[in-house]
């Protein structure tokens, strides 16, 4: 959801949500709904829909300026290894579950925090203990999100060996001046180290991440930051355009005048313009586009499971504190303060915090909004999922979007957005929204 200050047109980056990560808001789920739509959508077998698992993993070694995620660096060992335990044990309880019981595990995601945080041995014992109540081998797609700085050759063995098919570096940058300026924990001669213990080991896939816009980026810096992906020719790259959600430290001290981040984060054109010729480059280099945030470099060898089948209404058990999930129709969140979370897996409960259940009309406005970021939307998915035809359904909003040069093509074939419509396409999405979901704080 796209806030007030976030609106299409403003190009200083406000605090306030930008991307989309679902719809309607967050701010709808409730307490309430835990009881009377969470749980007893726990108790039914659902309809014949992938499964997947999502696995929070907390720590870091510091708090990035612009995280706004549920982490912890200042947690010792036997409180991660308390932590972990609590993660096998919230795993055994959804294993009881009518919904869960018993069905295949298509893809399994390990995201943080930092997931590489863990020490080699606690990743062997959390990985036997979650297989042992469902097993893994016939995942098609299993991603573990990484900070260079973490990894070792043989933690990096270990996270191969756990049957890991997609490594996920979470990069952002490589001038060590924004690395510092931002609150990132590693520097660039770890990255170059790390990804050269990774591609010794043959992971089948490996993804770098970056971030256009971060505190005290240039373009110097930026062009320079690509050079250097493309250098290492990974299999694919995610690039995201710097936000600063609400609880982040900038955010913060921005919305109170502290005056430590007095480097404003790069416009949303510049940020647009750096992601546009990071595109550019990748594709001369012979990688394609195949998202606002992706370029991949063999579309037939390289796919985004998870983000795909989330994308058309998967069901996805997450645990750990603070974890979205995605269970018979029903979004689910669990407590997001490590003492509640705890104590509710410990009483032997599946430890939800809030809940939403949409309307039909809802879900579909949903797969629409989050499939429109892969560029290309084909309608006859909607037709034989939903019955409906969705470019008569959204025609007000396809038009609006024709008129204003972000829509290339719109019927009953393919909906197609234009390059600047993908670049700035989370801003675009609220078109589509429902009125009395506009303008709602989006958390």
């Amino acid at each position: 959801m796209v806030e007030t200050n976030q609106l299409p047109g403003a190009e200083h980056t406000e605090v306030g949500s930008y991307f989309v990560a679902n719809y309607p808001p967050f701010s709808l789920w409730t307490q309430d709904a835990v009881k009377s739509d969470a749980l007893p959508a726990l108790m039914h077998r659902p309809a014949d829909v992938p499964l997947g698992l999502y696995l929070h993993i907390p720590f870091c070694r510091k708090r990035c300026h612009f995280c706004y995620y549920r982490v912890y660096t200042g947690k010792n060992a036997d409180e991660v290894s308390e932590y972990l335990d609590m993660l096998g044990r919230e795993w055994e309880l959804y294993s009881t579950q009518p919904a869960v019981a018993g069905r295949p595990l298509r893809f399994i995601y390990f995201g943080g925090g930092t997931p590489s945080f863990l020490s080699v041995r606690q990743l062997r014992s959390l990985v036997e203990r979650l297989s042992k109540v469902a097993p893994w081998t016939d995942a098609e797609e299993i991603t573990f999100e990484c900070e260079p700085g973490t990894l070792t050759e043989p933690k990096l063995r270990a996270i191969r060996d756990m049957g890991i098919t997609r490594l996920s570096l979470g990069i952002e940058h490589f001038d060590d001046d924004i690395l510092e300026l931002n609150g990132r924990a590693h520097r660039s001669a770890e990255v170059f180290r790390a990804y050269q213990f990774a591609r010794s080991l043959d992971f089948p896939q490996v993804n770098i991440d970056l971030i256009a816009g971060m505190l005290g980026d240039s373009d110097k810096k930026w062009h320079a930051a690509v050079e250097q992906t493309i250098g290492l020719s990974p299999d694919s790259v995610t690039i995201y355009q710097m936000e600063l959600p609400y609880n982040t430290t900038i955010s913060n001290d921005l919305l109170e005048g502290a005056g430590q981040f007095h480097e404003s984060v790069a416009d949303w054109s510049t940020k647009r313009r750096w992601v546009q010729e990071a595109f550019d480059a990748l594709e001369e280099a012979g990688y394609s586009v195949g998202s606002a945030y992706t370029a991949v470099k063999d579309p037939k060898k390289t796919q985004f499971i998870y983000r795909d089948q989330l994308w058309q209404g998967a069901d996805l058990a997450a645990l750990g504190v603070a974890s979205f999930g995605h269970i018979n129709g029903i979004h689910m969140q669990n407590l997001d303060n490590w003492g509640s979370y705890a104590a509710s897996v410990q009483r032997g409960e599946i430890p939800l915090n809030r809940a939403f259940r949409p309307t039909d009309q809802e879900r579909l406005i949903r797969e629409f909004v989050l499939q429109l970021k892969l560029g290309t939307i084909r309608p006859a998915y909607f037709r034989s999922k939903y019955k409906v035809d969705v470019v008569a359904r959204f025609a007000g909003a396809l038009n609006s979007l024709t008129n204003d040069g972000y829509l290339r093509a719109a019927d009953a074939d393919q909906i197609e957005l234009t390059r600047e419509g993908l670049l700035r396409v989370d801003s675009l999405l609220p078109r589509f929204f429902l009125p009395e979901h506009l303008n709602l704080r989006y958390t």
